[in-house]
């Protein structure tokens, strides 16, 4: 059968077993300490969430600072800057998709060109982890062979067509974006917005499992959370105004309630899987909310 990317319960691509990692990614409780002589700079502190959270979110290479630690508390607090991490990736995808746009004048093709952007960009982690738990939660009878299938580096059935699923939603909706003349836009607040859904998860569900990146994790604090939110509502309130940033925190809400509560009901809680598979239904909903205030306010 194909092989899927390495998981999204295995940002760093480890081989070593999972008590081993999750002992390396938690042994230092102190998230100042992976700066070294640095650690008591703002700046440093700054660069180095930004690198971490880049490291985990993307395979966009990075090498500065070299000694980025991947302690839980470090994730934790790094979630402030996933909403600008979602801006950068997109600024980036958004880029061959006008240059297709240009040359062919196809909004389609444009919407298949940032998408195909942003895979390569993320490494398919999202979609890895929406296709492990379609696998999981629909081939699993009971919640340790659920989680048994979502680590499995097999894709099935389940998988395929949840994978077909959200990149025909994705593709349709871009093209809406892009004949509506709002693709820029759509495609910078749904990465945006739905990178604060991940966090949100983190908050408010227990790690399904004693491994994995959902525990290496570990909880964010309000205040790097709110950091991300703020950061959210003023990028939506310049790119889309105070009625485009009430919908899209609307579309946010429901997905992570539904993932939320579909990932409780399933597994008792959350995984890596279940972190990208917000994003990829957080993002969708997004691009629902935009196309649909747009249209009502042009109607």
């Amino acid at each position: 059968m194909p092989q899927k990317p390495s998981s999204y319960d295995d940002p760093l691509n480890q081989e070593a077993p999972a008590d081993a990692a999750l002992t390396d990614i938690t042994r230092d409780p102190d998230p100042t300490t992976d700066e070294n002589s640095d650690a008591d700079s703002f700046q440093a502190v700054l660069t180095g969430d930004f690198a971490r959270g880049l490291m985990l979110l993307s395979r966009v290479p990075w090498s500065f600072p070299s000694n980025v630690s991947f302690q839980a508390a470090c994730i934790a607090r790094s979630v402030w800057c996933w909403p600008l991490i979602g801006v950068l990736l997109s600024g980036v995808a958004v880029l061959p998709a006008l240059m297709v746009a240009w040359l062919t004048g196809n909004g389609a093709l444009a919407a298949l060109g940032a998408i195909v952007a942003m895979v390569l960009l993320t490494g398919s982690l999202h979609e890895d982890g929406i296709a492990d738990c379609a696998d999981g939660f629909g081939g699993g009878t009971t919640r340790e062979k659920k989680l048994a299938i979502m680590r499995d580096s097999r894709i099935g059935s389940y998988g395929v067509v949840a994978l077909a699923l959200v990149f025909a939603a994705r593709i349709l909706l871009l093209t809406q974006a892009f004949d509506a003349g709002i693709f820029m836009t759509t495609l910078l607040l749904a990465a945006m917005f739905s990178r604060l859904a991940i966090p949100v998860l983190m908050i408010v569900l227990r790690p399904a499992r004693p491994d994995g990146l959902g525990r290496g994790a570990g909880r964010p604090g309000m205040v790097p959370f709110l950091v991300a939110l703020w950061i959210v509502i003023g990028g939506a309130m310049i790119l889309g105004g105070a009625v485009m940033m009430l919908a899209c925190l609307l579309a946010v809400a429901v997905a992570c309630l539904v993932v939320g509560k579909t990932a409780q009901w399933q597994i008792g809680g959350q995984s890596g899987d279940v972190l990208g598979s917000v994003q990829i239904i957080a993002e969708i909903f997004v691009m629902i909310a935009i196309i649909s205030v747009t249209i009502r306010v042009a109607g």
